[in-house]
């Protein structure tokens, strides 16, 4: 049997509902770490500086278009002396479609004239980014990014 009681406590539940779904929850919380601050790299061939000691330099085989281009980094230390001793990874995405076309993180390769090398996959027209992630022991010491549109 349904009583007044039981009514006015429905009624009550259904105003405080809205009230209840606005309150943040564990779930809709922002995530206590911040995504890495990776910098704006300017143009191929000027020099970027990764800390007092070392700079690089980046360049494309050729222009970014449709299909496989192969990015070319060259390390080098403050005397200008070409250095092999840091590893990189790249990533490279179209930010406006974030995980979309992601490469995932992808090791550079070395060639035999120390130069680092990564195959950037473009797979469509737009505007894309390639994430560099210097390491020294495995540890992060510089990060950029580099955006180029086809």
């Amino acid at each position: 049997m349904i009583t007044r009681l039981m009514i006015v406590a429905v009624m009550l539940f259904a105003l405080a509902l809205p009230a209840l779904a606005q309150t943040p929850t564990a779930a809709k919380q922002p995530a206590l770490t911040k995504e890495p601050v990776f910098n704006d790299l300017p143009g191929a061939g000027k020099k970027c500086r990764i800390s007092e000691d070392f700079y690089f330099t980046y360049r494309f085989d050729r222009k970014p278009k449709l299909g496989t281009a192969i990015l070319k980094v060259q390390i080098f230390d403050k005397m200008d002396a070409r250095i092999t001793s840091l590893n990189i990874v790249g990533l490279s995405d179209m930010p406006a479609m974030k995980g979309a076309h992601d490469s995932g993180e992808v090791p550079f390769k070395l060639n035999k004239r120390g130069d680092y090398l990564l195959p950037v996959n473009v797979v469509m027209p737009g505007e894309w980014e390639v994430k560099l992630v210097f390491l020294k022991a495995k540890e992060p010491v510089f990060r950029g990014r580099i955006t180029f549109k086809v």
